[in-house]
């Protein structure tokens, strides 16, 4: 498979950040009431998450060791203002209805994480297919969400009303957690069924299950 491809189908399918990474579970399961809401946080996560892993991977060699997450927290936190006040101007109702989660982007493991354990160590070309493997996974993670629990708790879709009795719960959190535990066993299937046609799906391993405590030194070591 080339390569880029193969970047975008671990985004997608390998290791989803949603359904297998389990990263970014504040928003996935905050925002996402309906469809819209899902897919307009994960395309700005996507937008941050592409341009964070270019400039990281520019200046790489030029960031040192000891202010490395610091400096990335800076690119990214640029970068989220800059996204933010775009969608201030233009997407006014969007941006209200995402709230603090648009800024809370900042502290995103899946953007700390990838620029740590990708961006900081690989080209901006494939820093920046990386990024958009992930982002389009963790945005179609949030967009089924939403759309599941849109449909299931408003009876709507996008917004257009099918005119059945919705299951109030599912707009609730406890609807959120159900959705996402059903999704998650769905991948699971899915993954469990590509690698029985010999298509083998690693699992996540390192900086790459959220476990940030010792991450440097799991890269690291990743790397040698």
């Amino acid at each position: 498979m080339n390569k880029y491809l193969e970047r975008l189908f671990n985004g997608i399918i390998k290791e989803n950040p949603t359904f297998v990474l389990m990263l970014g579970m504040c928003p996935t399961l905050a925002v996402t009431t309906n469809a819209v809401n899902g897919l307009g946080m994960g395309l700005s996560t996507t937008v941050v998450l592409v341009f964070a892993n270019i400039i990281i991977s520019i200046f790489r060699k030029k960031i040192p060791d000891g202010v490395r997450i610091p400096a990335f927290i800076v690119i990214v936190a640029s970068l989220v203002t800059i996204v933010e006040f775009l969608m201030k101007a233009y997407l006014q109702a969007l941006s209200e209805a995402l709230g603090v989660y648009i800024p809370l982007i900042v502290v995103n493991c899946l953007i700390l994480g990838r620029a740590e354990s990708f961006a900081s160590k690989n080209g901006p070309v494939d820093s920046m297919f990386d990024g958009i493997g992930m982002g389009l996974g963790f945005t179609a993670g949030l967009t089924i969400i939403g759309a599941v629990r849109e449909l299931l708790g408003a009876a709507s879709i996008f917004g257009v009303s099918l005119g059945y009795t919705p299951i109030s719960v599912f707009k609730a959190a406890p609807g959120a957690f159900i959705v996402l535990g059903v999704l998650v066993a769905i991948m699971n299937i899915i993954r469990k069924k590509m690698d029985e046609k010999g298509k083998p799906l690693a699992k996540p391993s390192g900086c790459l299950t959220g476990d940030c405590a010792n991450c440097t030194s799991k890269c690291a070591d990743e790397k040698k």
